[in-house]
């Protein structure tokens, strides 16, 4: 039985996570927030969502992290930021759509390349899945929603809140 409990748990744990959103480490596989990595490369290959979170990691005696406008971003300015990161291990949630703008705020960092700009969707699009068997005249297709898409459309509280009715009647029926 308490194998089923730690199932369901397991099950309701996971439903929650996938409400809130990916995380996404700057930079990464290849790289941290650092001078060697390409940023807007990094960037052009992730589509980013309403409550995705984006994690920079870097040394605290070489790096920071400063969210700036589009105009202070195109001319690497920190001298007015929107907000200051410096443990070295800064998670920032994505919490509307729009555009975001981080650079280092060392001097020449951000000159030499140490910029990321983010553009973040909306978790309303309906993205779907399509799937084909067969090929040629035979080829047979159908569209599921995906699962991101399946998630933001219940909302992360109403999950939250099956997550854990689920608890309380698996608790309910198994002991």
């Amino acid at each position: 039985m308490a194998t089923k409990a730690l199932f369901l748990i397991f099950v309701a744990v996971a439903a929650v996570g996938t409400a809130h959103g990916a995380s996404y480490t700057v930079g990464a596989p290849g790289g941290s927030w650092d001078l060697k990595t390409n940023y807007t490369r990094w960037a052009s290959a992730i589509t980013f969502y309403a409550r995705d979170g984006l994690r920079f990691q870097y040394s605290v005696a070489e790096n920071n992290v400063i969210e700036v406008s589009k105009a202070d971003y195109d001319t690497c300015n920190s001298s007015s930021p929107i907000a200051t990161y410096k443990t070295g291990n800064d998670v920032i949630p994505l919490v509307a759509a729009g555009s975001r703008y981080f650079i280092c705020g060392i001097p020449g960092h951000c000159l030499a390349g140490m910029k990321v700009h983010v553009n973040i969707r909306s978790n309303n699009i309906k993205s779907k899945v399509v799937r084909c068997q067969g090929k040629g005249s035979r080829q047979r297709c159908r569209s599921q929603p995906s699962l991101r898409s399946v998630a933001t459309s219940v909302g992360p509280s109403a999950l939250a809140w099956l997550s854990l009715a689920a608890i309380v009647v698996g608790i309910v029926l198994f002991f």
